[in-house]
């Protein structure tokens, strides 16, 4: 690209990755604010979705490992340069696998996101046979909110040297709000047509404003398309599927030290019969596997299984949140632990997860065949771990013309387009 050059960019898609796309195309050495207009377009407002209900992790033993390091690093930088630790609750954090017996009878604290009356009993003032079962069970010292007659194994999945976090929500805000300041444009509108001009180049963006209602047509020399799971609504050749997630974030009783954990519960015969908060009207697996992310600011994150029992709506202002799943997880995590037992529920609620319909598995990340037509999709669980790194190279796409940071060959969208 020649420094005169002229483009004009829009990037279709509000989440994790539309955000660092933008925040790193306004960090390329060719940007020029007046010479590259960018204009990020979201249908209904920033993190709408998945990127302001995820977890929030980021390991360097996530996937695909062709992007993995990068984006590890580019979080640890973006973190330093702008204070991630206090603007998106970045830090370094302990990780975890748990296996243990779920307790009946333990539902009532949590029901209506208020905190249990009575006294809650802490794990930290565990007496000399508790504490003999954890340490038999590999717990380590720190992590002392989970019941010591629940706890049956621990093992170690990351340390702080290959494992992070950040609050996703406060993090993609943050990349867009930074990729603001370097000029970029966010209007909120649905894109309802992408025009390619003879000799299969992009054209134009068409787009439907959320306000008026009024459908507008923009000029455009590059188009990132990054939907996540709208993705292939937007771009029809794109094999991108949304699969529902629900999760739910907790007040623990007690403040909870910095782990990640990945559980394995196995849950009493009966489970769940207590429940007068909203009755799960389908049957408990015997075996339950809730991740629970402890967060700064006395917050704990969960998250339960995924399903495909409501198709994708339109936008993320419509997604269902089913009440009963968000209880199950409740139920779940205070089988095992009385800090979140007893801890005040924040927030139910619901997103869908982009996945990449194809043997080769996600995300997509470069050309198309278009020319100026980019994909940055289907990044399943691990957008947020590995939204800097996609960030970054889009940007190269789209002004070296080619991937530079990392060799992602296998993550050709060209592969596998419909």
């Amino acid at each position: 690209m020649t420094s005169s050059e002229k483009k004009e960019i829009v990037i279709i898609g509000g989440g994790i990755i539309g955000c660092t796309s933008a925040y790193f195309l306004t960090r390329h050495p060719s940007y020029d604010s007046s010479k590259h207009k960018i204009i990020l377009l979201e249908a209904y407002k920033i993190a709408g979705g998945a990127s302001g209900k995820a977890g929030g992790l980021l390991a360097l033993w996530a996937y695909p490992s062709n992007i993995v390091p990068l984006s590890y690093r580019l979080h640890a930088q973006i973190a330093k340069e702008h204070d991630g630790e206090s603007r998106w609750g970045y830090r370094r954090i302990h990780c975890g696998q748990l296996s243990a017996r779920g307790r009946p009878d333990q539902t009532k604290g949590t029901l209506k996101g208020q905190p249990a009356k009575g006294e809650s009993v802490s794990l930290h003032k565990r007496d000399g046979k508790a504490l003999g079962k954890v340490t038999a069970a590999g717990l380590p010292k720190d992590l002392n909110w989970f019941a010591a007659d629940s706890v049956q194994s621990y093992s170690e999945m990351g340390d702080p040297d290959t494992t992070a976090q950040v609050h996703p929500y406060h993090f993609t805000t943050a990349m867009a709000d930074l990729a603001k300041e370097k000029g970029v444009e966010i209007i909120l509108g649905s894109v309802t047509n992408i025009e390619i001009a003879e000799g299969s180049s992009v054209k134009s963006v068409t787009y439907e404003d959320k306000s008026s209602g009024e459908s507008t047509t923009i000029s455009a020399t590059d188009v990132v398309v990054s939907a996540g799971p709208w993705t292939q609504r937007i771009y029809p050749p794109a094999p991108i599927s949304g699969m529902r997630a629900h999760s739910v974030t907790i007040t623990p009783s007690v403040p909870v030290s910095a782990y990640a954990i990945f559980t394995e519960i196995s849950l009493p015969s009966g489970f769940g019969k207590t429940d007068t908060f909203v009755k799960s009207k389908r049957s408990h697996g015997k075996t339950v596997t809730p991740e629970i992310y402890a967060r700064p600011n006395n917050e704990a994150y969960a998250c339960g299984e995924g399903d495909h029992l409501v198709p994708l709506p339109k936008t993320t202002e419509d997604v269902e949140t089913d009440l009963a799943r968000c209880q199950d997880i409740i139920d779940y995590v205070a089988s095992i632990s009385d800090e979140l037992r007893d801890g005040e529920v924040t927030a139910r609620q619901a997103c869908y997860l982009p996945n990449v319909e194809a043997a080769s598995g996600g995300p997509l990340i470069g050309q198309t065949g278009v020319k100026g037509l980019l994909l940055a999709a289907g990044h399943t669980c691990w957008g947020i771990q590995n939204g800097p790194g996609t960030g970054k190279l889009i940007s190269e796409f789209v002004f070296d013309g080619k991937a530079r940071s990392a060799n992602i060959a296998s993550l050709d969208p060209r592969k596998v387009l419909l």
